[in-house]
């Protein structure tokens, strides 16, 4: 056994009753919204919006987001499959060939994907509170990138998105998968995400009477998927249609919420800048 390594055999099932799980993907990826609720709680007091629209907010937000991750994986990564086996899109679980069912959860999700519902489910979320969606999504802003590091870290205990090998210490080995060490892709990604975190909160608590109209948003798409772009050089290609891609999916994917951010950023310092000095 060479020293240094991670050995990582974390049992993805908590407990398991009845063939219905409970698993650590499910607690992260569910307590990573609650958190993100806990913070938009103390961000609507202090803009006084009334507290009842995160009750909506949440509602449409969780929606869009589990239906946009789901079929972003599905239409993206693997159409001919889902194509071929439509049930198994919405189904929570598979019918067995000798006969039963297993219950599997939604394995396979795209953030991608999940950032697409989420959009979606902002605007229908803004007609019916009649809070204009471009303060909204500014404000969803603050908190995006934490949830994503708490579904990297539900990628982690399931030993999936794996990384490329390596020679580094740090290296894990998913003993579940292979005996080969890997880069912890999904620890880089989680990371990034915390990181763009603090810097949203941070600059949010110092700079939301300045930077309005769209900034916040277009500021959080550039950081997080320009980090999700750098750390796909780190993951195995997820599917086999990948490998004669110079850049993976994940890549391509990430190219344009780049430029939809970076111009998200120009219109909200321009139209803020344009409304202070015709106020003025």
């Amino acid at each position: 056994m060479q020293l240094g390594f991670i050995y990582w055999d974390i049992n993805p099932e908590i407990i398991n009753i009845m063939g219905f799980s409970l698993r650590y993907y499910g607690i992260l990826f569910a307590g990573g919204i609650m958190l993100c609720i806990f913070i938009l709680k103390w961000i609507f007091k202090n803009e006084n919006i009334p507290v009842e629209n995160l009750d909506t907010l949440t509602i449409y937000g969780v929606i869009g987001i589990i239906i946009g991750a789901r079929l972003g994986h599905c239409l993206f990564y693997e159409p001919s499959y889902y194509l071929s086996n439509p049930l198994e899109i919405i189904l929570p679980f598979i019918i067995l060939p000798e006969g039963g069912v297993e219950f599997i959860g939604y394995q396979g999700l795209a953030s991608h994907g999940g950032a697409l519902g989420l959009i979606i489910a902002l605007f229908f979320y803004s007609r019916k509170t009649k809070h204009p969606m471009i303060d909204t999504i500014d404000l969803i802003a603050v908190v995006a990138a934490l949830s994503g590091g708490f579904i990297r870290l539900a990628n982690l205990m399931n030993s999936e998105i794996l990384g490329t090998p390596t020679t580094r210490p740090w290296g894990f080995i998913f003993e579940r998968v292979d005996n080969v060490p890997r880069h912890p892709a999904q620890l880089y990604e989680a990371i990034s995400y915390f990181l763009i975190f603090i810097i949203m909160i941070s600059l949010y608590k110092t700079k939301q009477a300045k930077l309005k109209n769209g900034f916040f948003f277009g500021f959080v798409l550039v950081l997080i998927f320009v980090a999700r772009f750098f750390v796909e050089f780190f993951k195995e290609n997820q599917v086999g249609f990948e490998d004669g891609l110079i850049l993976n999916m994940g890549q391509l994917l990430s190219l344009p919420y780049i430029f939809i951010g970076l111009a998200f950023m120009i219109y909200g310092l321009v139209k803020t800048n344009h409304t202070r000095v015709v106020n003025y």
